[in-house]
C-alpha cells in the first residue's frame, strides 16, 4: 500500500521531470518540491486561515477576560481556553500543520531516492519493479546523482582543510526556523497552553530537520531547503508573513531632554 501510494507516484514523478529537466537529479528534485508546494498548497492556506482565527480570537475581550479571571489558575484557565478554541473552530497547533504534513513525503522522498539511485544489480531490479510501463526507465538508469558540489545519493559535506562542513544542513536549520517564526501568529501570553506548544514544535523542529538532512541523502536535504524557500515566498505573496515574529522590536523610552 505504501509503494503504490507514495513510492511509486514519487519514483514515477521524479523520473518523468528528470528526463524533461537534461537528466539533472538535482533539477528534477527542486522542480518536484515546487510541484508538491503548489498541491499542498490549498492546506497552506486553510492553515493561515486558521492562524488568522487565533489572532482575531486573542484580542477579542473574552479571551482578555478570560487571563484576568483565572490569571491564578493555570489548569482552569486552560480548560477554558480550549473550550474557545472549539468554540471558534480554531487549531492551536496550526502553525505546525505544514511541517507535520511533510512527514510522509520526507519518508517517501527518501526511499524514493535511494531506490533511484540504485547502483548494485538486487537494487536496479527492485527499482524496476516501481516504475510505470510508460516511463523508459532503462533508457534513464543509472541516474546522474551529481548536483553542484554534491552527490545527491550521499550526505552533503564541504571540507575545507580535511574539516566537512555540512552547508546543506546549516541551511535547513535556518530556513526551517524562519518559516515557523515568520508563520506563526501572535500569541497572548505564558497561560497560552496551545501557542505553548506550538513554540516548543517551532523550537525543536529546526534541529530535528537539521538532524535528517545531516545524515540522510544530499537529495533529502535540498529538497527541505527549497521547500522552505518556497513556503516563505508563497506566504509573502499573500500578505501573511509575520517578520514581527522573527525581529521583534523592542519599544524605546525617550528621554526627556534636559
Amino acid at each position: 500500500m505504501w509503494n503504490t501510494l507514495i513510492i511509486e507516484p514519487m519514483i514515477n514523478t521524479l523520473l518523468v521531470i528528470y528526463n524533461i529537466l537534461f537528466n539533472n537529479f538535482g533539477l528534477a528534485i527542486i522542480a518536484f518540491t515546487i510541484l508538491i508546494r503548489l498541491i499542498t498548497h490549498p492546506l497552506t492556506a486553510q492553515q493561515m486561515k486558521s492562524a488568522a482565527k487565533m489572532q482575531s480570537m486573542q484580542k477579542s475581550a473574552k479571551w482578555t477576560d478570560m487571563q484576568k479571571k483565572y490569571k491564578d489558575d493555570k489548569e482552569k484557565l486552560a480548560q477554558e481556553q480550549m473550550k474557545l478554541y472549539k468554540e471558534m473552530g480554531v487549531n492551536p497547533l496550526g502553525s505546525c500543520l505544514p511541517m507535520l504534513i511533510q512527514l510522509p513525503i520526507i519518508f517517501g522522498l527518501y526511499q524514493s531516492i535511494t531506490r533511484a539511485l540504485a547502483v548494485t544489480p538486487l537494487a536496479l531490479v527492485d527499482f524496476s519493479t516501481l516504475t510505470y510501463p510508460f516511463v523508459n526507465a532503462a533508457a534513464l538508469v543509472p541516474l546522474n546523482s551529481q548536483f553542484l558540489w554534491m552527490d545527491l545519493s550521499q550526505p552533503e559535506r564541504i571540507y575545507l582543510f580535511g574539516i566537512g562542513i555540512p552547508v546543506l544542513t546549516i541551511l535547513v536549520v535556518i530556513t526551517t526556523y524562519v518559516q515557523s517564526k515568520v508563520m506563526a501568529p501572535a500569541t497572548s501570553g505564558p497561560g497560552d497552553q496551545g501557542a505553548q506548544m506550538s513554540k516548543m514544535m517551532n523550537l525543536y523542529m529546526p534541529f530535528f530537520m537539521g538532524y535528517i538532512a545531516y545524515t540522510l541523502p544530499a537529495g533529502l536535504a535540498l529538497y527541505f531547503v527549497v521547500s522552505n524557500v518556497v513556503g516563505i515566498l508563497q506566504y509573502a505573496a499573500m500578505g501573511k508573513v509575520n517578520l514581527a515574529n522573527l525581529l521583534p522590536l523592542r519599544k524605546v523610552k525617550s528621554s526627556p531632554r534636559s
